[in-house]
């Protein structure tokens, strides 16, 4: 079908635009947009690596490599879990949940700037993410 051809092109280029302009938030930060995503995912609490990957629809081993990044400079730190001895979850350490915090702060700075000029509502943006909720569990049946 056209239509979903159409929106799924558009989330792309949607996507491609919005990590052009994380990279920029995140820079002053000494982040990345990768570093970022990562974060955020696990903003809402510990993941493993391959939950953290299938989240944000990447493979594992690149996720593991932004991972380990974060494990040496200090934002993440790896708890035992309980489910797999060999899968550890990953957390955000205080600096971790600073650094998140404050990329969220500039970020929606920003955005509420594009979303003004956008005229996009926040009711609008959450019936777009319900039929994308949709669309994605369809999907993973």
């Amino acid at each position: 079908m056209e239509a979903y051809r159409l929106l799924v092109a558009d989330v792309y280029e949607v996507a491609g635009l919005s990590r052009r302009t994380s990279e920029n938030l995140a820079r002053p930060l000494g982040q990345t947009t990768a570093r970022w995503h990562v974060m955020s995912v696990l903003s809402g609490g510990p993941h493993t690596v391959p939950a953290t990957a299938r989240r944000l629809g990447l493979a594992a081993q690149s996720v593991q490599r932004v991972v380990n990044d974060l494990l040496a400079s200090g934002h993440l730190e790896a708890v035992d879990n309980p489910d797999h001895a060999q899968s550890p979850l990953m957390r955000l350490t205080d600096l971790g949940r600073d650094t998140v915090d404050e990329l969220f702060a500039r970020s929606a700075e920003a955005r509420a700037e594009v979303l003004g000029r956008a005229g996009v509502t926040a009711d609008e943006l959450l019936a777009a993410r319900a039929v994308l909720r949709k669309l994605i569990g369809a999907l993973r049946e």
